[in-house]
Order: C-alpha cells, then sequence, then structure tokens
C-alpha cells in the first residue's frame, strides 16, 4: 500500500475544497490517486482539522483534544523538571564534577537532555567531560570533601570547622580551616546548636560556704592540682536523672562521675568522689573546687574531703556560673552532642549511652580545644613522655552508684 507524506494529504484536501466537487475527480486524476483516499482524508480533516494525518502510532485529537494534551504535556515535562532539581540542585552546587557525576548515575532515570535542561548544563560540556579524565586536583577535592562529610558524622554532628581541620591533620591531610569552611557550606553540614539549661543548684542552706580559692585559674601545669564538680538533671520517659561530674583541670579529664535517680549526697557526690579517687591518685595541695550546692557543702561531704588532710574547698560566688565555667561548658557539650539530639528514652537506656559517652567518646576520642585539639588521650601520652610524673590508675567501669 502506497504512504503519503501528511503534507501531500493537506494539500489533496484543501484543493478539493478550493475548486470545489465538481472538480475531485480531475484533482485525483492529477495527483494520481483514487476516489477512496481522498473521501477518506477529507472526512478526517473535517474531522480532527490539523490533528489529522499524524501518522501510526499516533492519536488523531481535536483541536480541543489537542490543546489539553498539550498541556498535560507541559505539566509533566515541569513535574519531571522539579523532580531532577530537587534532585540535582545540591550537586550542581558542588560544581561541575559533581553535576556530571549526578546526570551520569541518572541517567537509567531520566534523559541526559532533560537533566542538561533543568540543571542548566550545556550537553557539549557534559559529553566533553565525560571523555576527560578527572584531574588530580578535582580527584582531591572529591577525596576531602567525603572525608569531611565522614568526620562530621563519625563525630556525631558535633565538630566544627577547626576540629575537622584537626582531625584532617591527623590523618594526614595537609588543609586549612577555611578550606574546610567552604566545603562544609558546600556540603550542607551545619553544627549543632547549643542550647541553655537551667542550674539545679540549692544553695539555701546553713552549711559552710567555703571561699572561691580556686578563683577562675582552669590552667594547672600537673594532675591532680584542681578538680572541679558540678550536677546536672536529665530528663527521661519517667522523670529525671541527675549526672555528677568530677573534672581534673589538667587534661580536662572526666575522673569520677555518678548518675542517679536522687539528689542526696549519698547518691551524687560521695560515688563521684569515690570514682574519682580511684582513678587518679591525689597530689598534696588539691583544691577541690564546686558550687555552693547542699550536696558538696554538708558535712557529710565536708568530712569525706577533710579525712584526706590534703584537699582544700573552693566554692563558686553565689550566682556567678562562670566561677565553675569548665564544668559548665562540659554539660553545654553533654546536652548538645548527646541528650538534645534524642527523645526522651528509659533510664536503662540513657544510663548506657550516658556511660558511651563519657568513658568512650570524650574521655578518649573527642578533640578538645583547650588541649590543642587533641583527644585526652593524646595529650596524656605526650605529657607522659615528656616527664614522668603522671601517675593514673586504670579507668573504674561501674556505670553507677
Amino acid at each position: 500500500m502506497k504512504k503519503y507524506e501528511r503534507s501531500f494529504k493537506e494539500y489533496a484536501v484543501k484543493l478539493s475544497y478550493e475548486r470545489g466537487k465538481g472538480q475531485i475527480e480531475t484533482i485525483e486524476s492529477e495527483l494520481g490517486i483514487t476516489h477512496s483516499c481522498l473521501n477518506r482524508w477529507r472526512q478526517d480533516y473535517e474531522k480532527f482539522g490539523t490533528g489529522s494525518f499524524c501518522g501510526t502510532g499516533y492519536l488523531k485529537l481535536t483541536p480541543e483534544q489537542s490543546i489539553i494534551a498539550n498541556l498535560e504535556k507541559k505539566i509533566k515535562d515541569s513535574e519531571l523538571t522539579l523532580e531532577i532539581l530537587k534532585s540535582g540542585s545540591k550537586y550542581v552546587a558542588q560544581g561541575k564534577v559533581m553535576t556530571k557525576e549526578f546526570i551520569e548515575n541518572n541517567k537509567h532515570k531520566f534523559s541526559i537532555l532533560k537533566m542538561c535542561n533543568a540543571l542548566q548544563v550545556s550537553r557539549t560540556t557534559y559529553y566533553t567531560r565525560k571523555k576527560q579524565e578527572i584531574s588530580n586536583t578535582e580527584s582531591r577535592i572529591m577525596l576531602l570533601k567525603e572525608e569531611v562529610k565522614s568526620i562530621f558524622y563519625e563525630f556525631k554532628r558535633t565538630y566544627g570547622c577547626m576540629k575537622i581541620t584537626k582531625e584532617l591533620h591527623k590523618r594526614g591531610f595537609k588543609i586549612q580551616s577555611a578550606q574546610v569552611i567552604v566545603y562544609m557550606k558546600s556540603l550542607g553540614l551545619h553544627r549543632k546548636a547549643k542550647r541553655k539549661f537551667k542550674a539545679t543548684t540549692d544553695s539555701l542552706h546553713n552549711h559552710y560556704v567555703s571561699p572561691n580559692v580556686l578563683n577562675r585559674e582552669f590552667k594547672v601545669s600537673e594532675p591532680s592540682k584542681a578538680w572541679v564538680s558540678d550536677i546536672t538533671y536529665i530528663q527521661t520517659m519517667r522523670g529525671f536523672l541527675y549526672l555528677t561530674i568530677i573534672m581534673d583541670l589538667f587534661d580536662r579529664k572526666i575522673i569520677g562521675w555518678s548518675l542517679s535517680d536522687a539528689m542526696s549526697t549519698k547518691a551524687t557526690t560521695l560515688p563521684a568522689w569515690e570514682m574519682a579517687v580511684r582513678n587518679r591518685e591525689i597530689s598534696k595541695d588539691l583544691i577541690f573546687h564546686s558550687d555552693r550546692g547542699v550536696q558538696y557543702a554538708n558535712k557529710i561531704f565536708t568530712k569525706k574531703l577533710d579525712s584526706y588532710g590534703c584537699v582544700t574547698r573552693s566554692m563558686s560566688r553565689r550566682e556567678n556560673h562562670t566561677d565553675n565555667a569548665v564544668c559548665e561548658s562540659f554539660f553545654s557539650c553533654f546536652k548538645r552532642e548527646l541528650i538534645n539530639k534524642n527523645k526522651l528514652l528509659p533510664r536503662k537506656q540513657l544510663r548506657g549511652e550516658i556511660y558511651e559517652y563519657i568513658e568512650n567518646w570524650y574521655n578518649k576520642k573527642r578533640r578538645h580545644s583547650f588541649l590543642g585539639y587533641k583527644t585526652i588521650e593524646e595529650f596524656d601520652k605526650i605529657n607522659l613522655l615528656n616527664d614522668n610524673f603522671f601517675n593514673e590508675k586504670e579507668p573504674n567501669n561501674l556505670l553507677d552508684s
């Protein structure tokens, strides 16, 4: 069966209208077509107009149907463009290499033409880029970005640019903190924000209050010269738990701690002190600093400290939290890095997570700006090599008092 072009069919139909029905046989003879063909073409044109003669595999549409179909096609194209932009815009922000990788990885899902148009990338650039090998500089940047992302999530989204930079240096990368900032912004990595918490200190009592002997001298040259302590509350699914810590200002290590469901001295400060003296020997002239809370000022705890004969008590001034700023800073980090990220947890689960945080994260893996962005273990190792005065026992692994 002979096939005719669409333009030929339209020409034949329009010619038949111009010359009239009396000339149809003449037209058929001139064009070499049968009467049935021309008659069928005329019927299609009367019904579908410009939607006629669309070819095999295409629907014949009336003008109204054609308008609707075009609108539906535009909506579908817009939805597809939006989907591409949602998935690919973050890769465009990371540069040409990552954009090319996105297109390459998604060509089974979207057409290359659609992705290039949506992301405003030249197809020529894409195909040229595909043929070229990635330069050494581009490979290094991609590797650094992956390392930055890996460190950020490995350290629980708590590290800013300085700590990530120091961790990269430890892993053998040479990079400036300014470049880490750029990479973090391009990757959309933002450190968790700090939150303020209410104090738990009960200083309305008649017990003896010690003067502020420490006087904000938070830097000491030897271990067991100054210990600081504080208590904070943690909400659980069923009531509160109270965390008491004792920190050695020399290396900022938590040498003693207690997690309890009551605020009594026997549940808070006493067990924390007992753990501290098991973990680290007291040298002569130790300053023990705390707030004015009753757990520190009462006779039971005072008697315990006095029994060592070499402990000088020190207390913050009234309503002056900066006198114990190091403990306040620890609790701020602790709640930002562990507590705030979780919903309210059962007590048993929270106890396990707090143990993991203090013993395995804070005391071993976390980098501290005060220690020159070293971990506590790295700092202690350096000082142990430099001087043989550091005398510390094995850490106590008991979870709670």
